[in-house]
């Protein structure tokens, strides 16, 4: 008969996957390094197969029947935690700030306000829809206590998922079709911009920088218009605009990492707690 597969090895693993290292599931855990490679090592041993191997960018990533078990392991967690919480835990007050970018806002945070909202009716939610390069500072600054972002290092907070990244063009005004590509591009930090350039830098495709824009207000007006072509989030691609690809003569774009980073000030504080139960348990799934 096959051994069960125990709680405690698979928040290890979890945490290993999400912070890309066993060095990194220690402190999320409470374990030392050592007892972090041994309850690897038995969750492996029960599994049959490797879950862990070290990858390209010498940070550890699931193997096939890592993956598989990836997604048990959050689903067997959060209901864990979701038992724990309505069986012991008190009624949820207080003021809760949470910063999240436009685009992951209405696609990805709406469910996890209703599911939440559902649940703890008395805690006021404050939300700070930034850029990613301006909440990270925020959330270290304890001026927020949780958002979701793009990472920018590996690492960063608690991986959820990868977001695509497309090209995107008005159908109107086909202006990638130009020998010198005009392309819209977000403030100088963005992990987004630094994607798009690097692209088409390694593609040899001539372009230059038609518009800069924070927002992604900006960086659809610019499309709009047929001022340039822009690099969305598949998320927030709008009906009006055409998606872009290799047979326009556009390069592939290597998806964001999307993170859940949380303030050190808000450690311990419940109603955060249960905020992240429920944006885990409602994101872990989501995104390409």
């Amino acid at each position: 008969m096959a051994a069960d597969l125990q709680l405690d090895w698979l928040r290890v693993f979890v945490a290993a996957v999400d912070g890309g290292s066993l060095a990194a599931a220690g402190p999320v855990v409470h374990r030392s390094p050592s007892a972090v490679t041994m309850q690897i090592r038995k969750l492996e041993a029960v599994v049959g197969r490797p879950l862990l191997l070290r990858g390209p960018r010498r940070t550890l990533e699931p193997t096939t029947a890592g993956l598989a078990l990836l997604a048990h392991a959050r689903r067997l967690l959060a209901l864990h935690d979701e038992a724990l919480a309505e069986l012991h835990g008190p009624t949820l007050s207080g003021r809760l700030r949470i910063g999240v970018p436009d685009d992951y806002a209405t696609p990805y945070l709406t469910p996890v306000l209703r599911a939440f909202g559902a649940r703890h009716d008395q805690v006021e939610i404050v939300l700070d829809c930034l850029q990613s390069t301006q909440l990270i500072p925020r959330v270290q600054r304890g001026d927020t206590d949780l958002a979701l972002v793009t990472r920018d290092r590996t690492g960063r907070g608690r991986l959820l998922f990868h977001e695509p990244l497309v090209w995107v063009g008005s159908a109107r005004y086909p202006v990638w079709q130009q020998p010198v590509l005009p392309v819209a591009v977000y403030e100088h930090d963005s992990i987004a911009r630094r994607h798009a350039l690097t692209a088409l830098t390694r593609a040899g495709r001539a372009h230059r920088i038609a518009c800069d824009s924070a927002g992604i207000a900006g960086q659809r007006a610019a499309v709009d218009s047929g001022l340039a072509i822009a690099v969305f989030t598949r998320c927030s691609v709008p009906e009006s605009l055409r998606v872009l690809d290799e047979s326009d003569g556009l390069p592939p774009l290597q998806p964001l990492e999307v993170a859940l980073i949380r303030s050190r000030a808000s450690r311990g504080v419940k109603a955060v707690d249960a905020f992240v139960q429920s944006m885990v348990r409602t994101l872990a799934a989501a995104g390409g």
